[in-house]
């Protein structure tokens, strides 16, 4: 008895101690500099999460300027501009020693640019630093809007060359006092992507135009088979066949069918049984570019009952390609599971180039595990994928 209350009464000091010392750390780690250390350092909204993490602001080139006010578990708050914060990974982010922050003042813009290539349209910002930026599609009409957070104007012109072809016009207002708020308007209503980055101290905004030619013969296609390797996904539940096997089966199978269709140019992210983490994933189709992505999955619920199709997007200049792909998935006699939007899957979040979340029906419920095992099934779940791109590209030249 008298051991077990020594042990209770020691305990008390061990966590005693345990909780000094995180505080200990948390007050060191409050307002020290950090940067990113990153290409796909991302920024969250909060601390919450679920399975597929916290809600994401989106991505933060390597290397930008952060200010750390709290500490928490694996995560840092930190200060984006006076009434804005945001929270990041800490192993996202290193000590900066070097750079100390501006003079109460703060940091400022210089000019602007716009001006486009054989193959993309720019948009430069001069900055006295690299600092933290968050983006949004706005639609109806079709326009870009970025917030650069710690900064304030000094620009005094922004020069739009006639080389550009997809950007419009480019404005910016100074939103609060410390956050500059950049807007480029664009020509056609259908997104076609964007990407965010730092050359030295100019933040670039790299634009891809609207295909000459809506023609799906003459575009690039990105086929993601879901999971792979070691990261088996679910599994039905007679037949217990793994996701990651199926979703490789009808990757091939839609690759096979836009190939018959004359699409030449076809991204795989796997074509065997192999791990491929999605941020790699994610780094991998950045590089390649192509003009649209489909990721393929099946769902799975507690609730057996629950079955269907649904298809998911997060950025809104991006729903048009999921709500056509899910019209035609209907057509299988599918219940329907939804449109979803504001998803916070990996391979969603790219602001790069069009793309969808395709749950094609739910390995967890008896009846649509029967369709999703049979060949024939996933024959038409190609053909009505290819069909709802088709009709996707034809409403855009209406």
């Amino acid at each position: 008895m008298l051991i077990l209350l020594y042990l209770r009464s020691m305990m008390k000091y061990v966590l005693l101690f345990l909780l000094i010392v995180t505080l200990q750390v948390n007050a060191q780690s409050v307002g020290k500099l950090v940067r990113t250390n990153g290409k796909l350092s991302t920024l969250y909204y909060g601390w919450g999460e679920d399975r597929l993490g916290g809600a994401a602001i989106g991505y933060l080139d390597s290397g930008v300027l952060l200010k750390v006010i709290d500490s928490a578990k694996e995560l840092y708050k930190v200060q984006l501009s006076q009434f804005r914060t945001a929270f990041i990974d800490k192993r996202s982010v290193s000590a900066d020693t070097v750079t100390a922050r501006a003079n109460g003042n703060g940091y400022l813009t210089a000019s602007f640019s716009a001006k486009g290539d054989s193959v993309l349209d720019y948009v430069g910002v001069a900055m006295e630093e690299r600092l933290p930026y968050q983006s949004s599609m706005q639609i109806n009409p079709s326009a870009i809007v970025v917030d650069i957070h710690g900064v304030r104007s000094n620009t005094n012109w922004v020069t739009q060359l006639s080389s550009l072809k997809e950007v419009k016009n480019v404005y910016y207002q100074q939103t609060a006092d410390d956050i500059v708020r950049v807007t480029i308007e664009l020509q056609h209503r259908q997104h076609w992507g964007y990407s965010i980055g730092y050359k030295g101290k100019y933040l670039v905004i790299s634009i891809r135009r609207q295909p000459p030619k809506l023609d799906l013969r003459k575009m690039t296609i990105a086929i993601d088979a879901g999971h792979g390797g070691s990261n088996t996904g679910t599994s039905g539940i007679t037949t217990y066949q793994a996701e990651k096997n199926l979703t490789l089966l009808y990757a091939k199978e839609l690759q096979k069918l836009l190939k018959r269709k004359g699409v030449n140019s076809i991204i795989m992210t796997r074509e065997t049984d192999t791990t491929f983490d999605n941020k790699e994933r994610i780094l991998f189709l950045q590089q390649q570019q192509p003009h649209l992505l489909i990721s393929l999955h099946f769902n799975s619920s507690v609730n057996r009952q629950v079955r269907g199709v649904s298809t998911y997007y997060k950025h809104i200049g991006f729903r048009p390609l999921s709500q056509n792909i899910l019209n035609k998935m209907l057509e299988l006699n599918l219940p329907e599971f939804g449109n979803i939007g504001h998803f916070n899957f990996a391979l969603n979040a790219p602001t790069d180039f069009p793309n969808c979340l395709v749950e094609i029906a739910f390995l967890s419920n008896e009846e649509d595990e029967r369709r999703i095992v049979n060949p024939v099934f996933r024959a038409s779940v190609a053909k009505k994928i290819h069909a709802g791109i088709v009709d996707w590209l034809h409403a855009l030249k209406m």
